[in-house]
């Protein structure tokens, strides 16, 4: 990555924070942003919360997609500009209406090459370093600072205390302490900043006007688990001038009556995504959510997995509550993206897509053990035209499903970009009968066929199918059976082959070779093979 002019600038002007009294304040608004992401790649915290205090346009996005070579904003200065827009609310110089932190603690993922991350852990290293050095700095700063606030109280008495407390040019603007000094740091100011009101009456109605006056919208992912359930609850029912708001909500080990509450606390505009994960519903608790998630205009994406909806006709009042799980989804008139993990619902996925009023173009359906019923729907549905990502993993398929699946491939092939199928028990002969059909899906991107039991003469014919395929961008193939060490079953499960132990004495750069090399006879150098599951990710293709 090649650095700006004003980048190399930036960089050189936030490393030394002594001088930041000199050129705070005749920084034109325009160099905000550019001094901002040097402080954010420096690791230099002081500097981010001077620059986040006094904040001089409307909105502040510091989420969201990375561009190549911008790294992502470590704790010390995430928490810098927290107490830096706390700060901000009584700083006439700070602008600041929204903070958008949507994307954030999104984890750096997907492939890359070992002298990258060892350059990525390299650099790290010297942040960490540079960090010690800066909290140490903040920490004498903050000594100096209280010792001046002591010596003004014990001078003026409470009545001069704010006037005590008061900071010279690029001082005290924001610093970064432990997070539980921290917590007590943002709770005390914010406390300060609620009561505090030019002499000595009206505090209680100064509190009030704040609280009733919202002053920074706070746009955030926000991930609930048993352990902060506590605190994200407070932080929805805390009325003060700070509003959170919500894009994407991820909650994990939450019961059906939290998972209430807190559906009920967040604010209808604005939410996109709900994922729920590990978490026992049900299908009554399902169907009994749906309304309330149904009352999300915005909602076009629902994610289930792991949470035992365990569909079974013996059961009791089970038929009653899937008709009103159908009737629940029936509601989610924006529902774009669809994904079940592991429900147990074998049978019923026409009950579950017939009832959505509008097409998926996501649909993922992981281990769900869909039978051929499921199957033939699915082609035959109004979703199967409009699909552009598909994930059938781990569902069995065989010569009674194959025809179903080309059905679907041939109505899915104008718009499916994504498409997995690995795990599904694919073998030389089904792949065989499956990939005029694969290479007639003239949009897909990304194809996945992991563990699957294919041999190398299976693998051979994949590839010589994708390198026909202009739009292929990712391939991921299974290691073939003879790269594996002897005793493995005729026909293995996926799990078999996840587990079972690779041959040392085969060469397995040896298969990525002779794949490769097909690729390269096709003129086909934009096309990448892998069989690394585990690093595998289809988002980097977009």
């Amino acid at each position: 990555m090649v650095l700006s002019l004003v980048s190399i600038c930036a960089r050189e002007v936030v490393s030394d924070h002594s001088s930041s009294p000199c050129w705070l304040r005749w920084v034109p608004r325009e160099l905000y942003r550019a001094l901002l992401e040097a402080a954010f790649a420096g690791c230099r915290p002081l500097a981010v919360g001077e620059l986040v205090q006094r904040w001089p346009e409307r909105t502040l996005r510091v989420g969201g997609p990375r561009k190549e070579g911008q790294t992502v904003p470590n704790r010390l200065c995430i928490q810098a500009l927290l107490l830096a827009v706390v700060r901000g609310l009584s700083d006439q110089r700070c602008a600041l209406q929204v903070l958008d932190l949507c994307g954030l603690q999104g984890d750096e993922g997907g492939m890359g090459d070992p002298h990258g991350r060892l350059a990525r852990a390299g650099a790290q290293r010297a942040q960490r370093r540079e960090g010690e050095r800066e909290r140490k700095r903040f920490s004498a700063l903050e000594r100096e600072k209280d010792v001046k606030r002591e010596r003004g109280r014990w001078k003026s008495g409470n009545g001069d205390e704010a006037s005590a407390e008061g900071n010279g040019p690029g001082m005290g603007s924001c610093g970064i302490l432990g997070e539980e000094e921290l917590a007590k740091g943002v709770r005390r100011r914010m406390e300060m900043e609620r009561k505090r009101e030019p002499g000595s009456g009206g505090v209680r109605q100064a509190a009030e006007d704040v609280s009733s006056d919202v002053l920074v919208h706070v746009r955030a992912d926000i991930f609930v688990n048993a352990r902060s359930w506590e605190r994200v609850r407070g932080a929805l029912t805390t009325l003060g001038p700070l509003k959170l708001q919500c894009r994407y909500l991820r909650v994990e080990e939450i019961s059906v009556s939290n998972i209430r509450t807190l559906l009920d606390l967040l604010p209808h505009q604005g939410l996109l995504c709900i994922d729920i994960r590990y978490s026992s519903l049900g299908v009554a608790g399902l169907a009994e959510l749906l309304p309330l998630i149904a009352t999300f205009p915005a909602l076009n994406s629902l994610r289930l997995h792991y949470c035992n909806l365990d569909f079974r006709r013996d059961h009791h009042g089970q038929e009653e509550a899937l008709r009103d799980l159908s009737l629940g989804l029936a509601r989610l008139q924006a529902l774009r993206r669809l994904s079940l993990t592991a429900l147990r619902l074998p049978g019923q996925l026409r009950v579950l897509l017939s009832s959505l009023p509008q097409p998926l173009e996501i649909l993922e359906l992981p281990y769900l053990s869909l039978s051929p019923a499921d199957l033939a729907y699915l082609s035959c549905s109004h979703h199967a035209s409009t699909l552009q990502q598909l994930d059938l993993s781990e569902n069995r398929l065989d010569e009674t499903t194959l025809p179903s699946i080309r059905r679907l491939l041939y109505q899915a092939s104008s718009s499916l970009q994504h498409l997995s199928l690995s795990g599904c028990g694919l073998t030389d002969g089904l792949l065989g009968l499956l990939l005029p059909s694969l290479g007639g899906c003239l949009a897909l991107k990304s194809l996945a066929l992991a563990l699957n039991p294919l041999s190398m003469a299976g693998l051979m014919d994949l590839v010589r199918m994708a390198a026909r395929m202009p739009s292929l961008r990712h391939l991921l193939y299974p290691n073939p059976l003879e790269d594996y060490q002897p005793g493995l079953p005729d026909l293995p499960s996926s799990a078999q082959l996840l587990d079972w132990p690779l041959d040392e004495a085969t060469e397995i750069n040896m298969t990525s070779s002779q794949l490769n090399r097909v690729l390269l006879d096709s003129g086909r150098s934009d096309l990448f093979l892998t069989c690394d599951l585990l690093n595998y990710d289809k988002d980097l293709v977009d």
